[in-house]
């Protein structure tokens, strides 16, 4: 679907990015063209919902609103551009979303400058936008997540022509490299190496909305990556909606690439190994189906990957895990647990797991809290069900009480945060290494870290440790974080 309200320039560039990179400079003019007529730099401000991937996208927009001459603020209320990277993965955040922009339409009735834009993946849906076009014209820009790279045109014409702009592509095999981007750290980032996915679980509408897996050039990656490690960046989070099955559309499309220098996901991460500067790597999101044991003994071997993996279970029930279309069972599952824990004994192993998924029995929930006191996950991202317009478990008929799916969930909650805090005992008195990320909001004589393990730390320390490795004794577990003190 595509609905371009405006004229393509045909003086413009027809390759990537060079095209962009001339947008950028027409852009400018007028952006500037308009500072100088509020007497102010217009000013930014994007609003980011969802996983690490919306953050990155989020940062490449804010390099290019700051190339052509906005400056970021984090006022929403107060800034001339105001961005809602949008998130679908659950159904209600549309009504949050169109709440906000309520609120956004207010400030911009006073603010004859005001533009509103809306991206990511709730973008993608038809149903969305076209409610978008009758009830909420007052958004001036439109765009989904396959062509973000084209955002500098987008805006540009949108300046130029007053008119709204909607641009969504059902799909495209394109990838953009070399554009600006506002890093939100300076001693870390995050890099993608794929993007959309193939699994198509039956509970998730992510395929949907950002197309088939699609892995960048790893030539392209490392670049990347060495760019940023001589821009003072020690710690990557590699990142895709399955970072495990990068490289597996190499083979299915061979003019994609002419002899890479690596097909798979762990001879990536051998060659971001050898990048001087970079020291700490991490990634996700990792399916249990796709990690192999080639990258089980790397991680072993590794002096960079840090002693964390994310691994997304769902659920502890074969049965359940079938009707999700996840692609391995319990004990598949804990098969693997244990050879990665052989490989790595201190490793932290966090996951993801649903609870009251249609269907789900009393007898089901039990095998996932099994699976729990087994592998003793260092943290979990748990959620209740939320029914997804769109997916294949949208036709599913729930038999499950919402005030049982309730109690699950509590207890199961009970059951990490219990088993959190006991396996959190046996690093302290440890000494340990953590990048001091930020000042701690609520009390300003300390900072905050982050062990290799991916635990945070709080210590007393000076905002010159930002960014920082430092040695850390751990003194007092918290189930999810530390209270330490640092070792000169």
């Amino acid at each position: 679907m595509s609905d371009r309200n405006y004229t393509i320039d045909t003086g413009a560039p027809s390759t990537e990015p060079e095209r962009q990179y001339y947008y950028m400079k027409k852009a400018k003019k007028l952006v500037q063209a308009a500072s100088n007529q509020a007497g102010r730099t217009l000013s930014f401000c994007i609003t980011t919902f969802g996983c690490q991937m919306n953050a990155r996208d989020s940062e490449k927009l804010a390099g290019i609103l700051l190339e052509i001459g906005y400056q970021e603020i984090e006022d929403e209320q107060k800034a001339d551009f105001v961005i809602f990277n949008t998130c679908t993965v659950r159904e209600n955040a549309n009504q949050r979303l169109y709440g906000r922009l309520g609120q956004i339409n207010r400030a911009k009735r006073k603010n004859p400058n005001m533009l509103i834009g809306l991206c990511g993946c709730m973008m993608q849906e038809d149903t969305v936008v076209e409610k978008l076009r009758k009830s909420y014209s007052f958004v001036d820009l439109i765009f989904g997540t396959h062509n973000i790279y084209k955002f500098a045109e987008l805006v540009y014409h949108r300046i130029k022509s007053g008119q709204q702009i909607i641009d969504i592509w059902e799909q495209s095999d394109q990838i953009v490299e070399d554009l600006p981007s506002e890093r939100k750290f300076s001693f870390k980032s995050g890099v993608n190496i794929t993007f959309g996915c193939n699994n198509f679980c039956t509970y998730c509408i992510v395929p949907y909305v950002r197309g088939r897996e699609r892995s960048r050039n790893p030539q392209d990656i490392i670049n990347e990556v060495i760019s940023l490690s001589k821009d003072g960046v020690i710690e990557v989070m590699l990142l895709g909606q399955n970072v495990n099955s990068y490289g597996n559309d190499f083979q299915n499309n061979p003019t994609n690439l002419e002899k890479p220098i690596c097909d798979n996901f762990t001879d990536l991460l051998k060659e971001i190994e050898k990048i001087e500067g970079i020291r700490r790597i991490r990634f996700m999101t990792s399916h249990p189906k796709d990690l192999s044991d080639e990258l089980v003994t790397w991680m072993a071997e590794s002096k960079k990957i840090c002693k964390h993996l994310h691994l997304p279970i769902q659920s502890g029930s074969s049965r359940v895990l079938h009707m999700m279309n996840r692609k391995y069972d319990k004990e598949t599952f804990l098969t693997l647990v244990h050879k990665i824990r052989q490989a790595v004994p201190d490793i932290s192993l966090t996951t993801d797991i649903i609870v009251g998924f249609p269907g789900e029995t009393e007898e089901d929930f039990q095998e996932t809290l099994d699976v729990v006191k087994k592998v003793r996950f260092d943290s979990a991202f748990t959620f209740i069900y939320s029914k997804r317009t769109g997916t294949p478990a949208a036709n599913l008929i729930q038999t499950t009480s919402e005030e049982e799916i309730k109690d699950r969930f509590n207890r199961l909650l009970d059951l990490i945060h219990q088993s959190s805090s006991e396996d959190s005992a046996r690093d302290v008195g440890s000494i340990q290494e953590v990048l001091v990320e930020c000042v701690n909001e609520q009390h300003p004589q300390l900072v905050t870290g982050r062990l290799s393990n991916n635990k945070l730390v709080h210590f007393p320390g000076k905002d010159s440790l930002i960014g920082s490795l430092q040695y850390v004794r751990l003194i007092e577990g918290k189930g999810f974080y530390y209270i330490g003190e640092q070792v000169c």
